[in-house]
C-alpha cells in the first residue's frame, strides 16, 4: 500500500494536479464515449464510460460529433445537448444584409434551419471584420470590412439559438500571392497560375504559408463561432501546374491533410468544432483526383467532412446515373455511403452541401420542393450530423423544408407535414 501511494505522489508530482469528470448525453444521461475535452489547450478523449482525468484547467472545454459544445470551470458530471445543424449559407454581403438575413432568420423560426454558414475569409481574399492580424492589414485584405462587431454579430446570433459556422476560403487567396508570389502556386513556365476567374492560388506545400490562414481561423474563433469550415483546402484542380515539391498524390495528400492538422493543434484552446469542404466526386475515387483531398487522409484531424454534393456538379455523372440532376437522393446516398467505406469513421462525421439553386449543367431545372427534399431524405437516411443548404445568390425559400412551430428556445415542438 505504501508503494502504491508514494507512486500516486509520483505521479501527481511529475503531471500536476489533475481533474476528473464525465460527459454525458443530456436527454437520457447516458455516458459519451469518445466526446473532446480540452484543458491547457491540450486535446483529450473520453473512455467507454465517458470518463476523463485530464491536468487541472481554469476551464474545461467539452464536445462530441453530433452534440454541442460547452465549457465548464471544474470536472465532474458534464452534459451535452445532441444537435444536428441544418444550415443556410450567406455570404457576407447576404450576411449583412437586413433584407437577406432577414428572410434567413424567418427560415430559421419556422422551418427546421437552425444554422448558418457565413463567409469570413472571402473567396477573393478579403477578411469581412477588422482583424488585428498585420499580414492582412499589409496585403490589402482589409478593403471590405462588412462586420463592424464580430463578436456582437455572433453574440447576437446565438442569442436567437443559431449555430454558426465560418468558412474560411484557404488556398484561393490573391492578395496573399499578389504580396508573397513565392508561395504561389505556378504553371510548367515558372509564372504565376490563376484559375478561370484569374485568382491566385496559395501553394499548399509551403508550409510557412499556412501560419497566415491557421492565424486568421484562430482569431475568428475567437469571436465565438461554433465551427471553422475550412473550403478550398485543396489544390487547384487544373494539369500542368507545378509546387514546391513534386506533384505527386502523396505529395499533394500530405499537405493537405498537414495543414488541417495543424489547424486542428492551433484552435484546439477554442473548443470549436472544425470541418473541411471536399469535392463530390472525391468519396468515389481511392486517388486525390489530383488536388490532395482523400476522405481515409483528412477525416482524422476534423470533426466533420462536407463533401459537395450537388447534382449539378457532377457533370461526368456516376455509374448507373448519367443524369444527375434525375436522380437527387441517389447522387447523394450513394457518395456518402462511398465516402464512409473509405474514411471508416461515422456516419455523424459528415454534412454534406446540398443544392438550393437552379441546374447549369443538364437540363436547367429549378431546384424547388422535391429536389431540395430529395437531397435532404439522402442524407439523413445516411445518417449525416445535419446538411447545408448552397445558394451562391443566398436567395431561399421554405421549398424542400419541413415547417416547424419552434419555442422561444428555436427548438421545434410541432412538425406538421410539408
Amino acid at each position: 500500500m505504501k508503494a502504491l501511494a508514494l507512486l500516486a505522489a509520483i505521479i501527481t508530482l511529475s503531471w500536476g494536479a489533475m481533474i476528473s469528470g464525465t460527459v454525458y448525453d443530456k436527454a437520457n444521461s447516458k455516458p459519451i464515449q469518445d466526446a473532446i475535452v480540452i484543458a491547457n489547450g491540450k486535446e483529450y478523449r473520453t473512455d467507454i464510460n465517458g470518463s476523463f482525468t485530464v491536468p487541472t484547467s481554469p476551464r474545461i472545454g467539452v464536445r462530441a460529433i453530433g452534440y454541442d459544445r460547452k465549457f465548464y470551470k471544474s470536472g465532474g458530471r458534464m452534459y451535452l445537448n445532441r444537435f444536428i445543424p441544418k444550415a443556410l449559407y450567406l455570404s457576407s454581403f447576404g450576411a449583412t444584409s437586413g433584407k437577406i438575413m432577414g428572410n434567413a432568420k424567418r427560415l430559421i423560426h419556422s422551418t427546421e434551419i437552425n444554422a448558418l454558414v457565413i463567409d469570413i475569409k472571402m473567396d477573393r481574399g478579403q477578411i469581412a471584420f477588422k482583424t488585428a492580424n498585420p499580414v492582412a492589414n499589409k496585403i490589402g485584405a482589409q478593403e471590405i470590412i462588412l462586420f463592424k462587431d464580430m463578436k456582437k454579430f455572433v453574440a447576437d446570433l446565438h442569442n436567437e439559438h443559431i449555430y454558426v459556422i465560418a468558412r474560411i476560403v484557404s488556398f484561393k487567396d490573391t492578395p496573399f500571392i499578389t504580396a508573397y508570389p513565392q508561395w504561389g502556386v505556378k504553371k510548367s513556365d515558372g509564372t504565376l497560375f490563376t484559375d478561370k476567374e484569374g485568382l491566385y492560388w496559395i501553394d499548399a506545400s509551403q508550409k510557412d504559408a499556412h501560419k497566415y490562414i491557421i492565424d486568421i481561423a484562430a482569431e475568428t474563433a475567437s469571436m465565438g463561432f461554433d465551427e471553422i469550415q475550412f473550403d478550398y483546402v485543396r489544390f487547384p484542380d487544373r494539369k500542368g501546374i507545378q509546387f514546391s515539391v513534386e506533384n505527386t498524390q502523396a505529395n499533394r495528400v500530405k499537405a493537405i491533410a498537414g495543414f488541417l492538422e495543424a489547424a486542428r493543434a492551433r484552435l484546439t484552446p477554442y473548443n470549436v468544432f472544425i470541418s473541411a469542404d471536399i469535392f463530390g466526386y472525391v468519396g468515389w475515387h481511392d486517388a486525390d483526383i489530383e488536388i490532395g483531398q482523400r476522405v481515409d487522409a483528412l477525416a482524422p484531424y476534423v470533426d466533420y467532412l462536407s463533401p459537395m454534393l450537388y447534382p449539378s456538379g457532377f457533370n461526368a455523372g456516376i455509374p448507373g446515373y448519367p443524369n444527375p440532376v434525375k436522380a437527387n437522393y441517389e447522387i447523394v446516398k450513394h457518395s456518402l455511403d462511398k465516402s464512409l467505406t473509405k474514411s471508416g469513421n461515422s456516419a455523424l462525421c459528415y454534412r454534406p452541401w446540398l443544392q438550393a439553386f437552379k441546374d447549369y449543367a443538364f437540363d436547367r431545372r429549378v431546384y424547388g420542393e422535391q429536389e431540395i427534399r430529395d437531397q435532404i431524405r439522402a442524407s439523413e437516411d445516411f445518417g449525416s450530423c445535419g446538411w447545408i443548404l448552397w445558394n451562391p445568390r443566398n436567395v431561399y425559400t421554405g421549398a424542400g423544408l419541413l415547417r416547424l412551430v419552434k419555442d422561444t428556445a428555436n427548438k421545434a415542438v410541432e412538425k406538421p407535414s410539408i
